[in-house]
C-alpha cells in the first residue's frame, strides 16, 4: 500500500532476472567488468523494488554480493552492501538476506583489516533495525573478539557496551546471557570495576535454575569471584563459591565440589560476623559433603560452638589454599583471618562475662593488652558488641548498667510472670483434686 492508501501494483520480473543475471555473470567474468555486472543488477534491483517483486529482489541483491565475493573484491562488496541498503524504500527482507549472506564471508576475508571493515560495515547496516538485531549482536561479539585478539581490550570492551542486548527480543535467553557474560569479562579485564558490577546486575539469577544453564552459572560466578576479590568482599566471595558448589555438574565431580566447598568455607571464616554469615555457617556444618573433606567438618563445628578458638585450629591449612595464598592478597587474607578469630573469641567471652579484668581477657585471647583494646574498639565502633573500658581499674564491661527505672520494670515483669505461674499451678492442682 502506498502513501495515498492505494494498493501498489505487483510485477513478476522473474523472466527479466533469468536473462540479466547470466549477463551480469558474463560481464563480471571479463577483465574489469565487475562494476558493469553490478550496475546491470542494480538496474534490475530498482525494477524489482518498485514493482514489489520481493522474491526476485532478494535473488538479485544476493547475486550482486555473491559476484563481489566470487571476484575477491571485498571493497566492492562493502560498497555494494551500503549501496543496496541506502536505496529508497528498500525492503526489510532484502536487507536481512544480504546481511545473513555477508556474515558468511567474514571468516574468508584475506586479512584481519578487511575482516574488521566488513564487520563494521554490517554493524552499521544493522544499527537501529530491529529485524536484524540478532545479527547485530553476533557481529558485535565477532568484532570484540577481533579487537581482543589484537590485545586492544579497551575497544573490545567499548564495542560490547554499545549493545543493550537485554532489550533484544529475537535472541534466546542463553544468547543474551552469553553476551552479558562477555561484557562482564571484558570490563573486568580492563579493571573497570564499577561498570562490571552494573552489568552484572542485568543477570537474572533465577535463569540459572533452568536446565542447561549450569555451565553459564559457573562462568558467571567465576567472574563475580574476580570482581569481589578486587573489592576484598569475603562474604560475597563465599556466596559465589557456594553457588558454584551447588551447581549439579560440579556436584557430580568430586574434585570440583571439594575445591568449591573448601573455598566457600575459607571465605566464610574470613567474612565479618552477621546473621547471614551465621546462617550459612550452620547450614554448611550440617551438609553431608563436609564430612567428605578431611578435617573440614571439625573446623566448621569449632566455629559454631561458643568456645574460644586456640592457635593451631587449622588456619595454616586453610590459608595455604590457592584461592587465598596466591597473588597480592595473601597477606591481607592472613591478617583478616587472625582478626576474625580474635573477634569470635571476644564474642564468646562477652557471652559468659558481664565484666572482666583486661589482664584476664588478654590471657584468654593470648594477646597483648593494647591489641585487645584495639580489637574491642573496632568491634564497638562497628556495632558488633557493647563494651566499656575502665582503664584506671583495668575493667571491661560487656553489659549496660541499667537505670533504677529499668531495674524496677524488670522486677515488676518478673513478679507478674511468677504470679501467673502460681495461678496456673493452683488451677491445675484444684482440677486434679476435683477429679
Amino acid at each position: 500500500m502506498n502513501s495515498d492508501g492505494q494498493f501498489e501494483e505487483k510485477k513478476d520480473l522473474t523472466a527479466d532476472a533469468d536473462v540479466k543475471i547470466p549477463q551480469a555473470d558474463a560481464l563480471a567474468a571479463s577483465a574489469g567488468g565487475l562494476a558493469s555486472g553490478i550496475d546491470l543488477l542494480m538496474g534490475l534491483e530498482k525494477q524489482c523494488r518498485v514493482g514489489n517483486d520481493l522474491t526476485t529482489l532478494k535473488r538479485v541483491v544476493l547475486h550482486a554480493i555473491q559476484l563481489c565475493k566470487k571476484s575477491g573484491d571485498y571493497e566492492k562488496l562493502i560498497d555494494t552492501l551500503n549501496f543496496i541498503v541506502k536505496r529508497r524504500s528498500q525492503k526489510n527482507a532484502a536487507i536481512t538476506e544480504i546481511v545473513k549472506e555477508a556474515i558468511k564471508y567474514i571468516d574468508e576475508a584475506p586479512d584481519e583489516d578487511v575482516k574488521i571493515k566488513l564487520v563494521v560495515c554490517l554493524r552499521d547496516i544493522t544499527d537501529g533495525r530491529i529485524y536484524v538485531e540478532a545479527q547485530r549482536a553476533r557481529l558485535t561479539l565477532t568484532l570484540s573478539a577481533m579487537y581482543e585478539a589484537k590485545a586492544d581490550i579497551e575497544n573490545a570492551s567499548a564495542v560490547l557496551q554499545d549493545v543493550h542486548v537485554e532489550t533484544y527480543g529475537s535472541l534466546s535467553k542463553r544468547e543474551k546471557l552469553e553476551f552479558i557474560l562477555e561484557q562482564i569479562r571484558l570490563t573486568l579485564a580492563k579493571k573497570d570495576w564499577v561498570r562490571a558490577y552494573i552489568v552484572s546486575q542485568k543477570v537474572n539469577r533465577k535463569v540459572f535454575a533452568d536446565e542447561g544453564f549450569g555451565d553459564l552459572k559457573i562462568r558467571f560466578f567465576t567472574l563475580m569471584v574476580e570482581y569481589f576479590r578486587s573489592q576484598k568482599d569475603a562474604f560475597q566471595l563465599c556466596s559465589s563459591y557456594n553457588e558454584i558448589f551447588r551447581t549439579p555438574s560440579v556436584q557430580a565431580d568430586e574434585a570440583q565440589w571439594k575445591e568449591a566447598l573448601k573455598a566457600t568455607v575459607v571465605f566464610l571464616f574470613l567474612s565479618p560476623y552477621s546473621p547471614e554469615q551465621q546462617d550459612m555457617l550452620h547450614r554448611l556444618s550440617q551438609d553431608e559433603k563436609v564430612e567428605g573433606v578431611e578435617g573440614l567438618g571439625g573446623i566448621l563445628k569449632l566455629w559454631t560452638r561458643k568456645e574460644i578458638i586456640r592457635a593451631g585450629w587449622g588456619e595454616q591449612e586453610l590459608l595455604s589454599m590457592p584461592v587465598v595464598a596466591e597473588g597480592e592478597m595473601s597477606k591481607h587474607w592472613g591478617e583478616t583471618m587472625n582478626t576474625r578469630v580474635v573477634q569470635h573469641n571476644i564474642r564468646v567471652v562477652s557471652g559468659y562475662y558481664q565484666r572482666i579484668q583486661g589482664k584476664r581477657l588478654a590471657e584468654l585471647l593470648s594477646l597483648g593488652a593494647e591489641e585487645v583494646e584495639k580489637h574491642l574498639s573496632n568491634m564497638v565502633s562497628d556495632g558488633d558488641i557493647y563494651a566499656k573500658i575502665d582503664r584506671p581499674n583495668d575493667l571491661i564491661r560487656f553489659s549496660k548498667q541499667k537505670s533504677s527505672e529499668e531495674i524496677l520494670s524488670d522486677w515488676a515483669s518478673d513478679i507478674t510472670s511468677l504470679l501467673n505461674l502460681v495461678e496456673a499451678t493452683t488451677h491445675s492442682i484444684s482440677k486434679e483434686m476435683m477429679v
